[in-house]
């Protein structure tokens, strides 16, 4: 059983959007996921991820885990192992921002940073990340989650769909939501789902990067999300559609977001908002959307979406 700060994870708050969304449209509902305790909805695939590894054996007092991120997984898995005890050690870049990085060694994580390309997220950024993390991982009595393969991380996003679910009393139409590891959008989706056939699924991802509409990766700035190839965990079955947005407009929104409805969330969701306006445009009145706002923008001070 969890205690102290574990058992705060889960069961975020749900609110509908007033000011951003076009009149004609769907009403727009959002799950606050900055309201888990390390600041975004990761702290659900962490905690799943290292509660399946020790029931598996895998991970077991004494050892150290090992694992590459952008930041929000970093930060969760740091939460998670400072509350079970483990030593935790970072592969992470100066593509992410240093908010990120000062939280995850705030919670005494050990980092090891993979210089990007001019701080852009490129697929040969995450390629050589997950190689430095896989050379960490050979030392003996180390778990390495492998987060962008590890399907326990989906389980984790299974109860976020069974609350969305509930909070809006089965009255949801559609889910919209960025793609970066698959886990979260593969987790609620399939959930949502099960529970509502006919619902509307649209994934996100950055416009300059395409990939899960069949184009090239490129560079771009939305942290977290489009890795610049298929994520293992990935379903395209899942997704009715796959709306790209580009990262200037996500970090727009992202400020709208804030100044407007008070929400202090990262670029991300900033994507995820304008995708859900796209679809709510097309449902129309009487239609409900849900997105994430995945995490705060807490995480994002000392970056160009919030400097003044």
């Amino acid at each position: 059983m969890n205690t102290g700060i574990l058992k705060a994870i889960g069961n975020t708050t749900m609110i509908e959007l007033k000011k951003v969304v076009p009149a004609d449209c769907a009403r727009i509902l959002v799950k606050l996921e900055w309201e888990n305790p390390s600041g975004s909805m990761k702290d659900r695939a962490a905690l799943a991820m290292i509660e399946a590894a020790e029931k598996a054996g895998t991970l077991q007092p004494g050892y150290t885990v090992v694992e590459y991120t952008g930041g929000s997984t970093g930060i969760a898995l740091a939460l998670v192992c400072k509350g079970k005890g483990y030593p935790l050690r970072i592969v992470t870049s100066d593509a992410f921002s240093l908010d990120k990085r000062r939280h995850m060694a705030a919670f005494g994580a050990e980092l090891h940073l993979v210089p990007s390309e001019g701080g852009m997220t490129t697929k040969k950024l995450i390629l050589d990340m997950i190689a430095k993390a896989r050379e960490l991982a050979a030392t003996p009595r180390t778990f390495w989650p492998d987060q962008l393969s590890n399907a326990d991380s989906v389980l984790g996003y299974r109860a976020l769909g069974e609350e969305i679910w509930n909070q809006s009393r089965g009255q949801v139409d559609a889910f919209v939501h960025c793609v970066g590891t698959a886990a979260s959008f593969r987790g609620v989706s399939e959930l949502l789902k099960s529970r509502k056939p006919k619902l509307f699924a649209a994934a996100v991802e950055p416009a300059e990067s395409a990939v899960l509409s069949g184009g090239q990766p490129n560079p771009h700035k939305i942290e977290g999300v489009g890795i610049g190839y298929l994520p293992p965990l990935w379903k395209p079955e899942l997704a009715d559609e796959v709306i790209a947005i580009p990262t200037a407009e996500a970090k727009a929104m992202t400020r709208r977001l804030a100044a407007e409805e008070g929400i202090f969330a990262g670029t991300s969701s900033g994507a995820n908002v304008l995708a859900a306006i796209q679809l709510a445009r097309r449902l129309g009145l009487g239609a409900t959307v849900v997105t994430l706002m995945a995490d705060s923008g807490l995480k994002y001070l000392s970056t160009d979406v919030f400097q003044v």
